[in-house]
């Protein structure tokens, strides 16, 4: 065989390695440590006190307010006057 051949065989041979086991081994820590860090009580189910707060009448008007804005959201407002004058004089 000529020498490129080789060159060429050995170079795709290398591609087959891996070569990543520290990092392989620590894969998705970050994405577990930032849930952790994101959750306020992770034993917050076992707590047998009721959450302070509203009462549920409120939260259910609440929550339907809520969701109805994304039935009908409001109208969107122009705020850029373009060649315009304000108040309709010329």
């Amino acid at each position: 065989m000529n020498t490129p051949a080789i060159a060429l065989l050995i170079t795709l041979l290398t591609g087959c390695a891996s070569v990543t086991p520290n990092y392989d081994a620590k894969f998705g820590d970050a994405v577990r440590e930032a849930k952790l860090k994101m959750m306020i009580n992770p034993d917050a189910g076992r707590n047998p006190d009721q959450v302070l707060g509203m009462d549920g009448k409120s939260a259910r008007e609440s929550m339907i307010i809520y969701q109805g804005t994304y039935k009908a959201p409001p109208p969107p407002v122009n705020v850029i006057n373009i060649g315009g004058g304000i108040g309709g004089g010329k």
